[in-house]
């Protein structure tokens, strides 16, 4: 690989982790109650570009502006960067396109969940739904940064080929990842909004007929949650046993321990009744099982060896690699 597009991977794989940390702080903006710390005003925050007076909501909600703006321009970055190192039609100009237009949209969902007041208290169904989207999307976002990053460090283009039922189970496990992500998104919101003393009035809370469904969700998330950790492991497991790559290999394994791990926190989530430090948590390795899972798949679509992308192979220069060595004659 030439030097512009070693470095060009690394600032991707960067990129992805810095977004990571971003929808980490988001998340901890939902659950302190932050939201409306810059009232009914964007892109400026309480009518000021840089606010003079922060107290804690505030000081929050516009930090998190601030990291999000930060992550708007390095994607705006990486596609001029895209579009330097990589010749035209090559799929990592694409993904790098993708990933602004997602990044674009970002900010105007978050925009719109701003000036439609539908933040702190409110629990409304258009708020459940701005909720849901907001995941959905970032989802897709992170999925277009990984797949960029992976393209960059010699992941080969993707190619259908003739792996039974795998493809489909692996689209599959991609969809049912979205719905439960979307679903714990309001089943976190309902944490905030309707808090409890005790696991005990939290059981009972769920199951009330006049709990607000928000609550009733609460029940439902993490038995779809355990039913995904399972479909995870089983469909990672064909994968390896389909596709023997190193690329593979190591990324389904991930994959499938952090669907494990996934499950665990949740469930210790729910016990302890949603502290917030816990929750982020949650969030940062539902992140991480879904970057894992698009990796996994491009791994396995890959037209190129999987050992094309290893850091190893990808950042040591051609002329240290061994060459044959020439036997000596007597």
């Amino acid at each position: 690989m030439m030097a512009g597009s070693i470095r060009f991977a690394r600032f991707a794989w960067g990129l992805l982790a810095y977004d990571v940390a971003v929808v980490a702080w988001g998340a901890y903006v939902r659950a302190s109650g932050s939201g409306a710390g810059c009232g009914r005003h964007w892109p400026t925050c309480n009518g000021e570009v840089v606010p003079r007076a922060l107290p804690l909501e505030r000081l929050i909600e516009f930090s998190h502006r601030v990291t999000s703006g930060v992550a708007f321009v390095l994607t705006a970055v990486l596609l001029v960067w895209a579009f330097v190192v990589f010749p035209g039609g090559h799929r990592v100009r694409r993904g790098a396109i993708a990933s602004m237009a997602l990044m674009a949209a970002e900010a105007v969902i978050g925009a719109g969940l701003v000036l439609l007041a539908l933040v702190a208290h409110d629990a409304s169904l258009r708020r459940a739904v701005g909720v849901g989207l907001h995941l959905v999307n970032t989802f897709f976002l992170l999925a277009a940064t990984s797949v960029t990053a992976f393209w960059a460090s010699g992941g080969g283009a993707p190619k259908l080929r003739s792996y039974g039922a795998l493809v489909p189970a692996l689209s599959v496990l991609l969809a049912g990842m979205i719905a439960v992500g979307a679903s714990g998104a309001i089943t976190a919101l309902g944490d905030t909004l309707f808090p409890v003393p005790s696991l005990a009035a939290g059981l009972a809370q769920d199951f009330s007929p006049s709990a607000h469904w928000f609550v009733r969700l609460r029940a439902v998330h993490p038995m779809l949650a355990v039913l995904l950790a399972t479909a995870v492991v089983v469909v990672t497991g064909f994968a390896r046993a389909a596709r023997r790559t190193h690329g593979v290999t190591v990324l389904s394994r991930i994959a499938g321990a952090l669907a494990v791990l996934q499950v665990a926190t949740g469930l210790l989530d729910m016990t302890l009744r949603a502290p917030i430090a816990l929750q982020l948590i949650h969030v940062v390795l539902a992140d991480a099982l879904w970057i894992a899972l698009v990796l996994t798949t491009a791994a396995v679509l890959s037209e190129a060896p999987a050992e094309s992308w290893r850091p190893e192979a990808r950042l040591r220069p051609p002329h240290t690699r061994s060459a044959p060595r020439m036997s000596r004659t007597a």
